[in-house]
């Protein structure tokens, strides 16, 4: 495979990019965008105005989207955060970028099915593709939200655009997205904080004066939302498609850009802002990512933990490194560190652990305390102890003081396995406990969004008796074929092909008879969704997405990250003057990685 070797050259007062390949190079080349002068600014909605907007606050109001494009100085080091590399005075950034082509292969007529729909599915504004609505059902008159373009469910639809070689979409949702971000969207007269990313847009047209008419993007906060809830997800995933866009295509200018850099410096904010909270992980509520109804997942989520620990990675190695960002580079290494530790000690469980849960002590006071958390072994479902194999493990839905949550969830575990929030052992375990309990966790579609089901009094009580959420169903054990991109991932992260390759077999003689179904009910996902929306975008797109990755699996490695061992040797605590015992990241290190 060729090689691009882009060397970056960067003065003080200039910046340039020496390209330099082989002239019979056989590389990928994305397709060319407009020029700067070009770019239609984006509108919003006219009726909001706009008070947190800090492209407003800096005082550039009316500005062109591309106008802030910039060179910028040394990035962050992806291994090493504190290194630069100094040459004469000048810094200089070796990246080796590798060719990304995907290898044309005969698409059978399921895949060339789904590229149609997908594409039938994209939306335009002012002449610009910037995204695919959530679901394109002809028949569906009612369609909700579900003609808004979703910032976590175009996801897998900007990866198989991106793996495809069409680059354009991507970035104009990047950067329409990037526009909307902070504009005021309030809930009984209060606003979300600075740095809030939209759950979704909509396009609308808006007359204005005589004949004329205008499209805008109107953009939802939670406000609309079913349960008013604001997602926390949307950022992470930004940031995490933003990475990718870079791996993929090569062009890092994106990212370097001065509004990109100041839209990441202020999801990074919102989410590193110093609480009450004790632990690292963050503190949501019920309804704020992909189970966006009430299913009892409020207080510290794996799915936001394992999105969070993503995000702060990519934007680690995006963030331009200057006085400014010193401090905050700083926050997201010691985030990370602890984030990592608290989650690999206290969310795993296998049997072993789960032995040791059986047997603990409870109202233990002390620094040395062994069930920090206070822990009731009554608390253990009957379910899980014949449940979990003995070569296997997960990690556990939630954790809070005298609460865990041992439901599977499948995004979260996956999505550590991206990411490296678990350890490699603990990715191999994750991954056995799925090829055990196959039936159970795919059956007839992958996969299972988490098992098991809610029901009887626990289903009444926690999720309010939802009649959307009944047992087995939607977000309570239902199966999601969306899924499918992120366990494909993760198994070729983990030398698993073959376990990928048979899930996604098994979605593909499926899904285009039941006209791509957003979920599937019962134990097994025999059955399309009571409520399920047909012709789902983000499944059409994460079966595209299984199938380019599977064909050229090489190019997982652009979209998963690999472990980080100095994270583990970083100590946060530093309150020894103070009597507190330093966590021992080294004794963490031998038990778990081990």
């Amino acid at each position: 495979m060729n090689t691009i070797i882009l060397i970056r050259n960067r003065a003080i007062n200039s910046a340039r990019r020496i390209l330099t390949s082989s002239s019979n190079s056989s590389i990928f080349r994305p397709p060319l965008l407009p020029h700067a002068n070009d770019f239609l600014q984006p509108r919003l909605n006219l009726n909001h105005t706009n008070n947190h907007n800090p492209f407003r606050i800096l005082g550039f109001q009316g500005f062109n989207v591309q106008c802030f494009s910039t060179s910028v100085e040394t990035r962050v080091n992806e291994n090493n955060f504190e290194r630069i590399y100094i040459q004469g005075g000048v810094n200089v950034k070796p990246l080796v970028v590798e060719s990304v082509v995907v290898k044309e292969e005969e698409e059978s007529h399921v895949e060339k099915q789904a590229w149609k729909l997908l594409k039938d599915a994209v939306v335009t504004y002012c002449g610009n593709p910037v995204g695919t609505v959530a679901a394109n059902d002809p028949g569906d008159k009612l369609p909700l939200n579900y003609d808004q373009v979703f910032i976590r469910d175009f996801v897998p639809s900007a990866l198989a655009f991106l793996l495809k070689g069409d680059t354009e979409i991507v970035k104009y949702f990047l950067l329409h997205t990037l526009q909307l971000q902070s504009w005021e969207k309030t809930v009984d007269c209060y606003s979300p904080g600075q740095g809030l990313m939209p759950a979704s847009f909509k396009v609308r047209t808006v007359a204005l004066d005589g004949d004329t008419r205008e499209e805008v993007l109107d953009p939802d906060f939670g406000e609309s939302a079913i349960g008013r809830v604001a997602p926390v997800d949307s950022g992470l995933w930004w940031i995490i498609l933003l990475r990718a866009y870079g791996k993929i295509t090569g062009d890092y200018s994106l990212q370097e850009r001065v509004d990109v850099q100041t839209g990441l410096k202020m999801i990074l904010k919102l989410c590193l802002t110093d609480g009450f909270d004790m632990f690292p992980s963050l503190l949501v509520t019920d309804g704020s990512c992909m189970i966006d109804r009430r299913m009892g997942i409020h207080g510290h989520p794996l799915e936001i933990q394992a999105l969070f620990y993503s995000a702060l990675r990519c934007s680690r190695e995006m963030l331009v490194v200057t006085d400014g960002t010193n401090d905050l580079v700083r926050a997201i290494n010691n985030r990370l560190s602890a984030l990592s530790f608290h989650i690999r000690q206290y969310y795993w469980v296998d049997m072993k652990k789960i032995n040791e849960i059986y047997r603990y002590n409870t109202e233990e006071y002390s620094m040395d305390a062994i069930n920090k958390f206070n822990i009731y072994p009554e608390q253990i479902p009957f379910w899980v102890m014949d449940w979990i194999p003995e070569k296997g493990g997960y990690l556990i839905g939630n954790l809070q003081p005298a609460h865990m949550d041992f439901r599977f969830f499948t995004l979260g575990n996956l999505w550590s396995i991206i990411s490296s929030l678990s350890t490699p052992r603990q990715n191999e375990a994750i991954l056995n406990l799925i090829e055990a309990k196959w039936d159970e966790l795919v059956g007839h579609m992958p996969l299972k969004i988490c098992y098991p089901a809610l029901d009887n009094e626990e289903w009444r009580i926690i999720t309010g008796s939802d009649p959307k959420n009944t047992p087995w169903s939607y977000h309570n054990g239902g199966s999601w074929p969306t899924l499918l991109w992120q366990f494909t991932l993760a198994c070729i992260k983990m030398g698993r092909i073959e376990l990928a390759q048979k899930a996604v077999d098994l979605a593909e003689k499926r899904l285009p008879v039941d006209s791509w179904p957003e979920y599937y009910d019962t134990r097994s996902g025999k059955f399309i969704g009571k409520q399920s929306r047909l012709y789902q975008t983000w499944t059409i797109a994460g079966f595209l997405t299984s199938k380019l990755l599977l064909k050229n699996p090489k190019m997982a490695s652009m979209l998963f990250s690999e472990e980080d061992y100095d994270l583990l040797d970083i100590c946060v605590c530093g309150l020894s003057k103070r009597g507190r015992k330093k966590c021992s990241r080294g004794a963490a290190k031998s038990q778990i990685l081990v």
